[in-house]
């Protein structure tokens, strides 16, 4: 078992290394990958250079991190609400924190602040949809997910009520809704990635207590788990990931529902092995996605949103149809 699963880290890592460089290689000026490495290692023409590293270097690395951190919440939220449908995008926090970023944008404020706002509402979204969700010291899945949908249509509907009020930023909170990595750069990287990363080695050191809350809540508070606390910490380093994700790539859907379900099929449901797996799986996913919206309408770049929605849209469905073949077979 720990061989196989070592083959699947191995080959996780290099098709995430090989995407990297066909998505630095493709653009309006296609750069051999030899030259890609002659450009890393210091030597290189010095107009591809300039390309490589003030341009498409900074938007692959981003897209891989923006890739990691939502494949990394969606794990988590799966695994502690114990629903496969469960993903930062689905319960309303992707869109919450989107509403804080058009927010900012409309005030004018910097990416700090920009940052700090779609934090703020994605961990307002996450209260509000666990006070509905919560009757007692029990929370509902089902009404979790609707009330994540419902808080996700309203902030959409306000977002493009602003865009309407402003005219002046109608094309960079278009941007937000629509997702993409096209504005990045070098700044956006330093800033987001500590986040990000940091974020999710956080949560990860939760892994053996959602192992437990998977088993039931009261055999995880037998094993000495604080059930609780946990969800809380998860539920507010999650707000913060997807936060930093959505601040510099705009809405992105699906990345956190589609990729810790098919990583889970491939390495089991122990969260000390998936939510690793999932972060390199997703990092190779969203760049690949990034790749495709380049390059499919070339010269014209394509939202990844419509990408991810296009993988996330019918594989949504299948889930829940086979929730309801699951439900009616018992």
């Amino acid at each position: 078992m720990k061989a196989k699963r070592g083959f699947y880290f191995t080959s996780a890592f290099f098709l995430l290394l090989l995407i990297m460089a066909l998505s630095i290689s493709a653009g309006a000026v296609k750069i051999p990958l030899q030259e890609i490495l002659n450009v890393l290692l210091g030597k290189g023409d010095e107009v591809n250079r300039r390309i490589i590293l003030t341009l498409r270097l900074p938007r692959v690395i981003e897209s891989a991190l923006v890739g990691m951190g939502l494949s990394v919440v969606g794990a988590f939220f799966q695994g502690l609400l114990r629903n496969p449908m469960a993903d930062p995008y689905v319960l309303g926090i992707s869109s919450g924190a989107a509403f804080g970023a058009t927010i900012a944008i409309i005030m004018g404020l910097g990416i700090f602040g920009l940052s700090s706002m779609a934090f703020i509402t994605a961990l307002l979204t996450v209260f509000f949809v666990y006070t509905v969700s919560r009757t007692g010291s029990r929370l509902s899945m089902t009404t979790m997910l609707l009330a994540g949908i419902a808080i996700s249509a309203f902030m959409s509907a306000i977002i493009s009520l602003l865009m309407l009020l402003n005219h002046d930023q109608f094309s960079r909170i278009v941007f937000w809704t629509m997702g993409g990595f096209g504005l990045v750069s070098w700044p956006q990287v330093i800033y987001s990635s500590p986040l990000i990363l940091i974020g999710s080695f956080v949560m990860y050191a939760f892994s053996r207590d959602v192992n437990a809350i998977l088993t039931g809540e009261e055999s995880a508070e037998h094993l000495g788990v604080n059930a609780e606390l946990v969800k809380k910490i998860i539920l507010v380093l999650g707000s913060l990931v997807t936060a930093s994700c959505v601040s510099v790539g705009g809405i992105i859907g699906f990345v956190g529902l589609i990729v810790p379900h098919i990583s889970r099929f491939i390495v089991g449901p122990d969260n000390r092995v998936l939510v690793p797996f999932s972060a390199l799986f997703g990092a190779s996913f969203l760049t690949f996605a990034d790749l495709l919206a380049r390059v499919i309408l070339k010269p014209v770049e394509m939202p990844i949103g419509i990408i991810t929605a296009t993988f996330g849209g019918p594989f949504f469905l299948y889930l829940l149809v086979r929730s309801k073949q699951k439900n009616e077979g018992m």
